[in-house]
């Protein structure tokens, strides 16, 4: 019953998003404020696969309508968490009887997010840790989601995207999300995260407790920060040292070890005591090849030299074109909206012109949607630096990325 129940609710969400697409492509008004509300309160209740997919949503600032992003925001930092009774049957099946092994859980989450909630704990010995425990039934509950998931993402055709790229968009969110399902693998990710960047100061990667760990509860050492998202207001030299140390370790994490922690929404960071950068949930975290990195810095190289056909060549290797005639007046938009980022000497990432360019370039990125199409193969790439690019906005950055991609355009051109 509650099964049938989740169901109808998620379609009547998708019945609501999908007449408010196709009364824009008609030509008329949606009231995406409104939308973006039933949408925060649907997926906060609901929670699971739909609340984690509309988070990702959120992070596309560039592309969807603000009214609408401001909704879907709310789910990163305003979930309502899910009653203790119901976490409890949790930890009950991990541990058959938690009191065994923890002198005391709140029962008070400190942390709400799509797939599960954060309570701290003291064990029998004393030492304060933290519990990531997840929402009963979601191994039930994703598979559902994602039959519907598939149909609302039909809507894509509206908007000229093939199916046969619909198809691949909707596997790789799916593998995605089943294996964050899988809590040991997380636990296996944070030791690996741990033992390989033991050398990079102004970085904490909490420690894996895997005697207290299982597929559905993770427990961690307590490690206490104050959130990315509340560093709006703190002190600039701090802003720009947690700003250099996130550049810096992304870096590293592509161009050395060829993986990416792939869910940047700010919740997932903070800034301990010594302005040192935590890194919380290692949930996602996906294998980036070599050749999509060289790919890419061509497409960035190409838009530094305003070239147009260079670019379309790059996006076709990237997946993301199809048909004939290459929007190359939108091209040069673009390139001439990005450059300025990457000109010699620091850049403010809080210059509100460029998001402003961006912006007005979104209407003419989706006229051209039937030569234009989401690169499947670096759908996560993809969102996850667009996704850290406005935590660098968040944070007020101040960056040299034409020194810092110079070497790096170099490599791919080796």
């Amino acid at each position: 019953m509650r099964e049938r129940g989740r169901t109808r609710r998620l379609l009547g969400l998708g019945a609501r998003s999908g007449g408010a697409v196709l009364r824009t492509r008609l030509g008329g008004q949606a009231d995406w404020r409104a939308l973006g509300e039933a949408l925060f309160e649907g997926l906060s209740e609901l929670k699971g696969p739909a609340m984690k997919l509309a988070q990702v949503m959120a992070q596309w600032d560039d592309l969807l309508p603000p009214d609408l992003v401001d909704g879907l925001a709310r789910l990163q930092r305003q979930a309502e968490p899910m009653p203790w009774e119901r976490i409890r049957c949790t930890l009950v099946e991990q541990y058959d009887e938690p009191e065994r092994y923890f002198r005391e859980i709140e029962t008070q989450p400190f942390a709400s997010a799509s797939m599960g909630q954060v309570h701290r704990a003291v064990t029998r010995t004393g030492e304060t840790v933290v519990l990531k425990v997840q929402y009963p039934n979601l191994t039930e509950a994703l598979e559902g989601d994602l039959t519907q998931l598939r149909r609302i993402m039909r809507l894509g055709r509206w908007l000229k995207v093939s199916q046969v790229r619909l198809e691949a968009l909707f596997e790789e969110l799916a593998a995605s999300l089943r294996h964050e399902l899988d809590y040991r693998a997380e636990a296996a990710a944070l030791a690996r995260y741990r033992a390989r960047y033991a050398h990079f100061e102004g970085l904490r990667i909490p420690e894996p407790l895997p005697d207290l760990s299982g597929p559905r509860v993770l427990a961690m050492r307590y490690v206490i920060g104050t959130p990315l998202r509340e560093l709006e207001g703190a002190d600039d030299s701090l802003r720009q040292r947690v700003a250099t140390t996130l550049t810096d370790w992304l870096t590293e994490e592509l161009f050395t070890h060829g993986e990416l922690h792939a869910d940047p929404h700010a919740g997932n960071f903070a800034v301990d005591e010594h302005g040192c950068l935590i890194v919380y949930d290692l949930g996602a975290v996906i294998a980036v090849p070599q050749a999509h990195l060289r790919t890419l810095m061509h497409l960035l190289d190409a838009i530094l030299r305003m070239d147009a056909m260079a670019m379309d060549d790059a996006l076709r290797r990237l997946g993301g074109r199809q048909g004939q005639g290459a929007p190359l007046a939108l091209y040069r938009e673009a390139a001439e909206a990005v450059s300025p980022l990457f000109e010699p000497g620091m850049q403010d990432f809080a210059d509100v012109r460029l998001h402003r360019r961006l912006r007005e370039l979104t209407p003419k990125v989706w006229a051209a949607m039937d030569r234009l199409q989401p690169p499947a193969d670096i759908l996560l790439l993809s969102r996850t630096l667009n996704g850290h690019y406005w935590n660098l906005v968040r944070l007020g950055a101040r960056l040299d990325l034409h020194a810092r991609t110079r070497p790096l355009l170099a490599w791919a051109r080796g």
